[in-house]
């Protein structure tokens, strides 16, 4: 059958035929080009138009005789007639509109979309240049010129919440044990280990000035740092400035709480004006972003004092970034892990009371198991991310990086709460965990959960529970890649486009990853994302509520019930 010229074969239906094809066409390109003649010559002819009276040398003879048997076999495969093409007019054209064909074929396989016929894979073609491509290139130049994710609100906001609750009011704190007759250690080294509760009675009892501890942890970072790579910028001037109205504020009797005057660090992909924030990325290493991250506001309105940038993975993957790579203190032999490096290696190393860092899949929690120290990764939404690099609006969380998780609650209550810019910020209806009875508590644990935790706990009086979860962690890997590369790709769009993901300081991450992100077509990330949904709605079995509610007083009740169930078998 014929179409505008040129011969339409039936959908190839595997990769396999798309191969075949490409590599017949190579190879009839090869051979008409070498012995300039015209491409009609080979093909199948009318049967009513006699041949062209060409005078072939033997060899040329057997090499198009060959040919023909490969077209025939070819044919055969894809379920076309050979005698079906008709190309003796228009010959140029029609040879141009099969290789056209069948290069697109070969592209729609990437999309494992190579099921359309040729004429339907041209109207897809020119589709696409006339209508979607003027329209993507206009809608990237106004939301996606410039990398980050920072300039434009979120199109998508992810809702973790599946029942009705409303959020509870937050304005009530967490009710903090008391540290009162805390003795100022002689030694700064047993000062830098105190916890963040310790230090804070040691300011409110004035034994020690914040300026005081500001100057200990300033000298103990950049001690430390050659050896473990883990500060990006010390925020000297700005620390001293904090510390001394941290100071003045107590002097005049007004104390703002367990943070007043202690230092910390943040991670490197959040911006905090007139100081870098580089993303640990070479590309990104001059940028200075006036923007002010709400976990920033947060911490600064706690009296909090902001000492250092600490080192992120570059563009927040993993611990290698455009200054070198992440040492764990415990052992500098090895590599922090995790984009959140910094945070993890300077807190460990008490070159910090406490820091923040992020997650996205894994960053809070691998660096702070490699390192020693505890972590909180809290639940999505729980702390604004206003100001922070993004990677994926359903993944991305901020957290704190302490020595104790009495010192991370403390954290958590100072930066949790609804951020008016991040949408998919809430205020958390959290019961105050100093309150808490824990031996109320059911925990469930997974198969390869360590037993020295699950034995911990349930010693504690903890009621620990086998779980299961109602999908594999493989579908749940597949699902993560796809929602964080393409969202991450969205964000760095201008800078792969501009081959600036060329220096990236270790190509196999990052550069390979979203390379393979620009081949997910949409229709398949949000499949993937209506999977994740259900599976966050499976493990929300607990949240659910029968619909005995829903009865109205005028509905029938079925009198025998329409389904009959066996009798429950009791298993001891």
């Amino acid at each position: 059958m014929l179409q505008d010229g040129y011969p339409l074969p039936r959908p190839l239906g595997s990769t396999r035929s798309s191969n075949i094809l490409c590599f017949l066409l190579l190879f009839f390109s090869i051979i008409t080009s070498c012995c300039a003649v015209n491409p009609s010559h080979f093909l199948p002819q009318d049967q009513d138009q006699d041949p062209p009276c060409l005078a072939f040398s033997p060899t040329f003879t057997y090499v198009a005789k060959t040919y023909k048997k490969l077209w025939k076999m070819f044919c055969q495969k894809v379920q076309v007639h050979s005698d079906s093409f008709n190309i003796s007019k228009n010959n140029s054209k029609s040879s141009e509109k099969i290789s056209e064909v069948a290069s697109l074929r070969c592209a729609f396989d990437l999309f494992d979309a190579n099921f359309f016929n040729g004429e339907k894979i041209r109207e897809v073609a020119n589709g696409a240049k006339e209508f979607n491509i003027p329209i993507i290139r206009a809608n990237r130049k106004l939301v996606a010129s410039v990398n980050g994710g920072l300039n434009n609100p979120s199109s998508l906001v992810f809702n973790p919440e599946w029942g009705s609750e409303k959020p509870q009011s937050i304005d009530k704190r967490f009710s903090y044990p008391s540290f009162s007759g805390t003795k100022r250690p002689e030694s700064e080294e047993d000062v830098a280990f105190m916890s963040v509760l310790e230090l804070g009675d040691l300011i409110k009892t004035k034994q020690i000035t914040s300026e005081e501890l500001t100057n200990i942890f300033l000298r103990r970072l950049k001690r430390y740092n050659h050896v473990l790579e883990a500060v990006v910028s010390y925020t000297e001037e700005l620390a001293y400035k904090q510390a001394r109205e941290a100071d003045a504020l107590l002097a005049r009797g007004v104390y703002l709480g367990p943070l007043h005057g202690i230092p910390y660090g943040l991670k490197d992909i959040i911006s905090v004006p007139k100081y870098k924030t580089t993303w640990g990325s070479n590309t990104f290493k001059d940028q200075v972003l006036d923007i002010e991250a709400w976990v920033y506001k947060r911490l600064k309105a706690a009296g909090a004092v902001l000492v250092a940038k600490l080192v992120s993975g570059s563009l927040a993957y993993d611990d290698i970034w455009y200054g070198g790579r992440t040492r764990n203190p415990w052992n500098i032999e090895e590599f922090s892990t995790g984009s959140s490096a910094g945070p993890a290696a300077c807190t460990s190393a008490g070159m910090v009371p406490f820091a923040i860092g992020s997650e996205t899949a894994g960053s809070i929690t691998y660096p702070a198991a490699r390192c020693g120290v505890t972590a909180l990764r809290p639940t999505f939404g729980t702390v604004g991310r206003t100001g922070v690099m993004s990677i994926s609006e359903s993944l991305d969380k901020l957290g704190p990086f302490c020595r104790s998780t009495t010192d991370c609650t403390v954290i958590l209550d100072a930066i949790r709460g609804r951020d008016p810019d991040d949408p998919s910020s809430r205020d958390s209806p959290l019961d105050d965990p100093f309150l808490v009875d824990i031996t109320k508590l059911t925990v469930g644990y997974l198969d390869d959960a360590e037993e020295e935790v699950i034995h911990i706990l349930a010693t504690k009086g903890v009621n620990m529970v086998p779980f299961k979860l109602n999908y594999t962690v493989e579908s749940v890997q597949g699902i993560l890649n796809f929602t964080m590369d393409v969202d991450m790709l969205a964000h760095f769009d201008e800078w792969q486009r501009s081959g600036q993901d060329d220096d990236y300081e270790s190509h196999d991450q990052w550069p390979t990853e979203l390379q393979r992100a620009r081949m997910i077509p949409a229709v398949d990330y949000v499949q993937a994302l209506a999977l994740a949904m259900a599976y966050q709605s499976a493990t929300d079995h607990h949240k659910q509520r029968p619909p005995i509610d829903d009865l109205g007083p005028n509905d029938s009740i079925p009198n025998p019930p329409a389904v009959i169930y066996p009798a429950r078998l009791l298993h001891h």
